[in-house]
């Protein structure tokens, strides 16, 4: 069984939850506040960010995009032409771009600041960057927000899936950002119809179950966040 050093609403360790659900893989959720930079932690990941894969007889696995590839390694082939990351080259090139322009450009612009500001921060210490949220911080993310999801609309036009034809870590990536912030309300659905068809689509996949689940005391989920049909 894999154990997994996560948080719940990091959106990065959203991804590899919905990726090891797709897998069918079993794991064991270890709750890690990152900010607190503990030692052990620290020596699975001296970069001291969520998530990390780990299992018995191997080496610690940080950070999203490796962890998603080792899946692909050592688990892709069992899902045959499920497989997440295509074996057609062209395909997966496009794959790789959306998962670095989800969890690279989307998370710096949008999600991480939005998550941060108004769930992190309620956790911080003073010394880790604890206080109240920056008004100017989340109303810049939540104006970029509108612009991605406007390219993820373009695509779910144009394509079936983000990348394609059929699921891919690509859209596992975009639902797993777009999740964390919608729990907060923070995504304009009403916006882009073909954004929302897809992402509901993806939500109600059996692996998005755990994450609708979960809910953070003090912070009650936006309307939209487990409703199906939303």
């Amino acid at each position: 069984m894999f154990t997994l050093f996560h948080h719940s609403f990091c959106p990065h360790s959203r991804f590899i939850r919905l990726a090891l659900g797709e897998h069918g893989l079993e794991m064991r959720l270890v709750e890690e506040r990152a900010w607190e930079r503990r030692e052990a932690f620290l020596a699975l990941n001296p970069a001291g960010t969520t998530p990390v894969l780990t299992a018995e007889g191997q080496p610690p696995i940080p950070g999203a995009g490796l962890i998603a590839e080792y899946l692909d390694e050592t688990h892709g082939a069992d899902l045959g032409e499920r497989r997440l990351l295509p074996s057609v080259m062209a395909e997966r090139i496009e794959v790789r771009r959306l998962m670095a322009w989800f969890n690279e450009k989307f998370f710096e612009e949008a999600s991480n600041p939005l998550v941060t500001e108004r769930i992190y921060k309620r956790f911080m210490s003073e010394q880790n960057g604890g206080g109240a949220p920056a008004a100017d911080v989340i109303r810049a993310a939540k104006a970029n927000v509108r612009y991605h999801l406007a390219y993820i609309g373009w695509l779910a036009k144009t394509r079936n899936f983000l990348a394609g034809d059929r699921l891919t870590y690509a859209d596992l990536a975009a639902a797993a950002h777009l999740s964390a912030i919608d729990y907060l309300g923070d995504v304009p659905w009403i916006e882009d119809d073909a954004a929302k068809a897809w992402y509901a689509r993806i939500k109600s996949r059996p692996s998005f179950r755990p994450l609708l689940s979960e809910w953070l005391a003090g912070v009650p989920a936006s309307r939209t966040y487990v409703d199906l049909d939303f």
